[in-house]
């Protein structure tokens, strides 16, 4: 490799210097690609706590405008998927060092998600603690599909492209049993989507395993059927109007 080197007239040791530069500029862009998909992350929660405040009414919560949910949507999103894909974002960085990319990609993933969230607002509507109950139980079967552990595998070591639209795709059939579980037990309800985020943030940072994502199902189906028989003792899920 040296002879290599001297032949084309580039001492070795300014060829290592260079190498070593460029990981050095790649670890760099990868922990500033981090720290601002981590930012971006905190902001949607900043964004999302405000404009949530008084707006949750458990399962009989009102979307509003479709302006108005879209926006509140992208943050909430932003503010639950962030914090999980930051490793994804910082290991693509460090593989390739074009920030560009990332950020065409965080735009697409996020453009995506507001796509989602007008499928959302089309389909969702004010109802009962029977059918919260429902949805919830529906969330926690999901968890046991092969087709949740398939697009969980695939959130979780895909590689990132410049559209962002496969990345989101992944991570919404990954976390489509969390999201229903959200809109059935109050879609602006800060405790819930508190806990899913963390749900989700474990599950985008470890690796499928029976003896974690069992318990979790179940756990989900335990909450639908308290849901189902002792919906007052459930503080949230009823409105309190």
């Amino acid at each position: 490799m040296q002879n290599a080197v001297r032949a084309a007239g580039v001492p070795a040791a300014k060829s290592r210097n260079t190498r070593s530069g460029g990981d050095s500029n790649g670890t760099g862009l990868a922990a500033l690609a981090f720290s601002a998909t981590l930012g971006l992350g905190a902001v949607g929660w900043v964004v999302s706590l405000r404009r949530m405040h008084g707006m949750d009414m458990g399962a009989a919560t009102r979307l509003g405008s479709l302006s108005n949910f879209l926006s509140l949507w992208v943050a909430m999103m932003a503010a639950m998927m962030l914090p999980g894909t930051a490793p994804l974002v910082k290991r693509t960085i460090g593989a390739d060092g074009r920030v560009g990319d990332v950020s065409r990609c965080l735009a697409g993933y996020l453009g995506t998600w507001a796509v989602l969230g007008v499928a959302v607002y089309a389909l969702y509507r004010p109802h009962g603690t029977a059918a919260a109950g429902a949805l919830t139980l529906a969330a926690g079967a999901y968890e046991l599909t092969p087709m949740k552990r398939r697009f969980r595998e695939k959130c979780q070591y895909h590689r990132m492209s410049s559209s962002g639209l496969e990345l989101a795709v992944c991570c919404a059939g990954s976390s489509l049993g969390l999201m229903v579980m959200l809109l059935a037990l109050g879609v602006m309800s800060v405790t819930w989507m508190a806990v899913i985020s963390a749900v989700v943030l474990l599950q985008k940072l470890s690796s499928p395993r029976a003896a974690v994502d069992v318990p979790v199902a179940v756990a989900i189906i335990g909450l639908g059927i308290a849901v189902l028989a002792v919906p007052s003792a459930l503080p949230g899920v009823i409105s309190p109007m």
